[in-house]
């Protein structure tokens, strides 16, 4: 097995220890990510963990979109935000892992063109429950409500 980033946190969402895990979809898990470079950005980690989107199968994959387009939704919902950006890319961690950045109205005009890699990452605020806990549990209970069985 290999040993990435994303492994490690899936392993932490599974047991439990994840602080910014937020919700179990039927593909993987959506956490709230360390660094709030944006408020609410997540990221949709699968369970289990492969290396990239083409290493799904055509169900799984169309579950893994489907469960990024969903949480999504949610985020647009709680958020106040006007779009969503989503970037899968692997590089730097090689396992599949989805980006969904809330983008808001209200951002300095110099950011609101800028893709989310062009931001202020050592500037951005670390995940705490203390600030993030509300919208957390507020971003749990609309993706528990939207997906079947639960």
């Amino acid at each position: 097995m290999t040993d990435t980033a994303i492994h490690r946190m899936v392993s932490a969402c599974r047991g439990g220890a994840y602080p910014g895990c937020v919700a179990h979809l039927p593909s993987g898990w959506v956490i709230l990510a360390e660094r709030q470079v944006l408020p609410g950005y997540c990221l949709l980690l699968p369970d289990p963990v492969v290396p990239h989107l083409n290493a799904l199968d055509g169900t799984a994959r169309t579950t893994f979109l489907a469960d990024m387009g969903i949480v999504g939704d949610a985020l647009l919902a709680l958020t106040g935000a006007i779009r969503i950006n989503y970037a899968i890319f692997g590089n730097q961690e090689p396992a599949l892992h989805a980006h969904v950045f809330p983008r808001y109205a209200d951002e300095p005009a110099a950011q609101r063109m800028a893709q989310p890699w062009a931001l202020d990452w050592a500037g951005a605020p670390a995940y705490s429950q203390e600030v993030y806990g509300e919208l957390k549990g507020r971003l749990k209970e609309a993706l528990e409500s939207v997906l079947p069985g639960r």
